[in-house]
């Protein structure tokens, strides 16, 4: 008899539930005995012991399932190691309900902070195996996050239906799309939705170089300008301050997000209509696009590969298209940017899109 635990923690996102279907679904098709405890919003659950055991009704008909059967929660990396509000050492907690009920090994999906965690119970003695969940698809030590290409199709519907308003009424429109820290998301619905001006975090942007691609349209004829620009781009002005320094920048800013700031400027600069679009939360919902969906069944079936073999203390990702075990401290607080240098960016400029810098 195998006893695995299973969670899901961070944002949500499509195919959470496809790819705990393919760990189960491998698992119950060997010979070998089974047990799932799904523990509860993320690592919660397990610090806190608030698990159920779970059979394979459970997983029945969830492929096309956006979210998480088992709810998510974000619990930082950072905090893991103080003490809850009673006191409780979070880590000893997690290990003991580990032990408490006999697991072989937990099944981790999650992205980044995620990940640490996930890591530092390997170090801690834990078996584990984890799945690579984001729509960031910023994982180090995978190509492909599950998740990404859903949240691709859905930001770039979103710029398509910008088109039809931005060319009927001559104006320029954002459309603000999720990502803090890296661009692959902006970057791949901005191109594949025609974005004339992409802005990621990776790349600075200069407000003058912005307006200046905006005016060379209108040079052209253009009526219109649609710029895909991610929650987390920042100009060249504010890259060149220290952390500490654009926090408190931060703290007088009256915008809501950098995306009102840059219409504002652009406004200001041209006299041209500019609008907000900000599809947010609808990025991460929905049901799983059909590449997401194989993709994670893919690395679920490998995730329970590993199991049967006894073989834990790895990432199941993604290289070259296929799949992959990659050792968790390789992947651990590392993050997978997008390079200014990328072919993907050069192949983007080379069909005339700006990148602000």
């Amino acid at each position: 008899m195998k006893r695995i635990g299973m969670l899901t923690s961070g944002g949500d996102c499509q195919a959470l539930n496809a790819a705990m279907r393919g760990v189960v679904k491998c698992l119950s098709c060997s010979s070998e005995d089974v047990e799932i405890y799904g523990f509860l919003d993320g690592y919660k659950g397990l610090i806190y012991g608030d698990f159920r055991i779970l059979t394979g009704h459970d997983f029945a008909g969830i492929l096309t399932k956006g979210g998480t059967i088992l709810g998510s929660s974000r619990t930082p990396f950072k905090l893991m190691r103080e003490p809850d509000e009673n006191g409780l050492d979070k880590v000893e907690a997690m290990k003991q309900n580990y032990h408490k009920l006999k697991l072989d090994c937990m099944v981790i999906l999650g992205g980044n902070g995620t990940h640490k965690t996930a890591n530092m119970l390997r170090e801690e003695g834990l078996n584990v195996i984890t799945l690579p969940k984001t729509i960031d698809n910023d994982l180090w030590g995978t190509d492909m996050t599950f998740g990404f290409q859903s949240a691709v199709n859905i930001a770039t519907d979103c710029i398509d239906c910008i088109h039809t308003t931005a060319s009927s009424h001559g104006r320029i429109f954002i459309v603000e799309v999720m990502g803090h820290k890296v661009g692959w998301l902006t970057l791949n619905a901005g191109i594949a939705g025609g974005a004339d001006i992409i802005l990621i975090p990776e790349i600075p942007y200069d407000i003058d170089s912005v307006v200046k691609a905006i005016n060379a349209r209108a040079a052209r004829g253009s009526r219109f300008t649609i710029m895909a620009v991610a929650e987390g781009a920042i100009s060249k002005e504010d890259a060149k301050l220290s952390k500490k320094e654009l926090k408190e920048k931060m703290k007088n800013n009256p915008y809501p997000s950098v995306s009102y700031e840059i219409a504002d400027k652009i406004m200001k600069k041209t006299g041209m209509d500019v609008r907000v679009t900000v599809p947010g939360h609808t990025q991460r919902g929905g049901s799983p696009c059909p590449y997401d969906r194989v993709f994670a069944t893919r690395l679920g079936a490998e995730a329970g590969k590993l199991i049967l073999q006894g073989e834990y203390g790895f990432m199941v990702g993604y290289k070259n298209r296929e799949i992959v075990r990659v050792p968790l401290e390789e992947v651990a607080g590392k993050l997978k940017m997008v390079s200014p240098d990328a072919t993907i960016v050069k192949e983007a400029k080379m069909v005339g899109i700006s990148f602000g810098d």
